[in-house]
């Protein structure tokens, strides 16, 4: 059982790493790759403090685990009831936690950081969510607006969910890894009235809409919103923002407020240790993902239509922090000027994380 700032990270290390090995072999030994995952899930945390939360996230490819863990009966296993909702971008939900409508929200690092960073925010990062693969995270023109390369992006507005955050870093960073002054090109920001659609935030599932609309020159879109923009709309891809210095670039994460994690220790170990079987299912079992976001258990409901789950590129899912990885992240918003100054972030880190996953080593398979 953990006791309230009892936390080691060589104990995180070890736990998760059991884990992982678990949920690696209850994949290639069950249908759906969890069977065994959720069968071996009560663990021996001690009661939770709290055991219905609302948790907001991003409906977003980033957010697999969390879904799958959802999907697959994870969280209930754990004797929590999940209450989610959608977060149309990191600032809402951020907004949503710090006024307690939210014990925890999944999204974008960027608006995390900027918020610990520079509003000096009480929140801390308790585990990542996805890390960026091919065709993830890409950049989208209509056939209609003949743009066929970056340079012709010049004046032009591009899209992206909210601004100066994660889409727009990868854009810039694209850009400029292509030559292209990232001053040149036009995004979104609060002042922007053009239309309803373009208050600085564009919620993702409207996205698409807009690009065919003619309100953006282009836009940056994440999976399953890229895959349902090519097939509803003939969007066509212009760049992969898988490249350069934003290659495998750590997207997102979960975090909470310190208050809470500090008044909540059993009810935050029981929700990680859902969502690492989630992240562990999500990494090695395509099918567990897709059947997800066909809208089953408390997914995007109707969503994401089965042809469309079938074709959408999938991140990575990793389990825990890597601090060294989410460093790249302050250091590129550092790079294009989203800090005023290189931000260490450990800072926003839980300071110790001796997260118990000995029940499911215990378990076997």
């Amino acid at each position: 059982m953990i006791g309230k700032g009892k936390w080691s990270h060589a104990a995180t290390a070890v736990a998760l790493t059991a884990v992982a090995a678990l949920a690696a072999g209850c994949s290639a030994s069950s249908g759906s790759g969890s069977d065994s995952i959720v069968s071996s899930m009560p663990t021996n945390y001690g009661p939770a403090e709290q055991t219905t939360l609302n948790v907001g996230v991003v409906p977003a490819m980033d957010s697999a685990g969390f879904f799958v863990a959802q999907s697959e009966g994870l969280f209930a296993k754990e004797g929590l009831t999940i209450r989610y909702s959608p977060a149309t971008s990191s600032e809402t939900a951020i907004t949503q936690q710090l006024a307690g409508k939210l014990q925890i929200s999944a999204g974008n690092y960027v608006s995390y950081v900027q918020a610990v960073a520079k509003q000096h925010e009480p929140l801390e990062i308790v585990s990542e969510g996805s890390v960026m693969q091919q065709g993830a995270q890409t950049l989208f023109v209509m056939p209609s607006s003949h743009i066929t390369q970056l340079s012709q992006l010049k004046g032009k507005l591009i899209g992206v969910n909210a601004p100066q955050n994660i889409d727009y870093l990868l854009g810039v960073s694209v850009l400029k890894e292509n030559g292209i002054n990232p001053g040149s090109v036009k995004f979104p920001t609060p002042q922007d009235k053009a239309s309803a659609a373009l208050h600085g935030a564009i919620a993702f599932p409207v996205m698409g809409q807009d690009l065919a609309g003619g309100e953006l020159a282009a836009a940056i879109m994440p999976e399953p919103f890229a895959s349902l923009a090519e097939q509803q709309f003939g969007a066509v891809p212009l760049a992969d923002l898988n490249q350069g210095a934003t290659s495998d670039f750590p997207i997102e994460g979960y975090v909470v407020t310190k208050a809470w994690a500090a008044a909540n220790p059993n009810t935050l170990s029981r929700f990680l240790a859902a969502l690492s079987a989630g992240q562990e299912i999500a990494d090695t079992n395509r099918s567990a993902v897709e059947k997800a976001f066909e809208g089953l258990d408390g997914a995007p409901k109707g969503q994401v239509p089965p042809q469309i789950a079938a074709v959408m590129s999938l991140d990575t899912y990793p389990i825990g922090i890597d601090v060294t990885r989410l460093q790249r992240v302050a250091n590129v918003m550092y790079q294009f000027n989203l800090l005023s100054s290189a931000y260490n972030v450990k800072n926003m880190i839980m300071p110790s994380q001796d997260f118990n996953f000995s029940p499911f080593s215990a378990a076997g398979t």
